[in-house]
């Protein structure tokens, strides 16, 4: 099932409802970011036998990218992508946010803080262990989700590592996510609503404290 959301069309289009879906048992739940992600993982998903739920963030849709020719290429569920290595501070980010994360991180880069970015591609399965390593690792997490914060992917992954990861954490759990508010139709007041590159920062800044 192919789903395409996007910006400057209020909520039939720019809302992310796949945390909703995180909620119906047997569902296999996939975001990729890169154009090589969505290849592999849209063949996984064809040649899988359970349902899967396969969104497209429009925010990412015109990325360009190298994607293999190989007609067996494939990206198995459950294993994340670590985008960028980092000892200070976890960035768990979701589709659109990887690039904006990843911006953030090199912008930090040059103020002496190192920040590990993972895009977990899949969140049903969600790779559980390369979220805890890394913050096993840097004792830091935030959490990029372009959904509503509520009861979001965002929360899950909050919750699964403070349960599982406690003691490894030296702050607060850090979410950011859109407003839990209806998306604005206007290009002027939706991106008050969206997580950006300055909220980000401001996250991570937190925990660094």
């Amino acid at each position: 099932c192919g789903m395409n959301y996007g910006n400057n069309t209020a909520a039939h289009h720019t809302d992310r409802p796949y945390s909703m879906y995180m909620n119906m048992p047997g569902l296999k739940i996939v975001i990729p970011t890169t154009p090589a992600d969505a290849k592999g993982l849209l063949k996984t998903a064809i040649r899988d036998n359970d349902p899967v739920m396969f969104f497209e963030d429009n925010n990412v849709a015109g990325m360009r990218g190298e994607v293999p020719e190989d007609e067996d290429f494939t990206i198995p569920f459950g294993i994340a992508d670590v985008k960028r290595e980092g000892t200070d501070v976890t960035v768990v980010a979701l589709a659109g946010m990887v690039p904006r994360a990843l911006s953030v991180a090199d912008a930090l880069e040059g103020e002496g803080v190192s920040v590990e970015v993972i895009d977990p591609r899949t969140i049903v399965p969600l790779d559980k262990q390369t979220i805890l390593k890394s913050v096993e690792k840097t004792g830091r997490l935030v959490v990029v989700d372009p959904a509503h914060k509520s009861c979001s992917v965002a929360s899950e992954i909050s919750a699964m590592v403070a349960q599982e990861g406690f003691w490894t954490l030296q702050a607060p759990v850090q979410r950011v996510a859109s407003l839990d508010c209806h998306f604005p139709f206007s290009p002027a007041l939706e991106h008050l609503v969206f997580p950006n590159e300055e909220k980000i920062g401001q996250a991570i800044y937190a925990v660094m404290e």
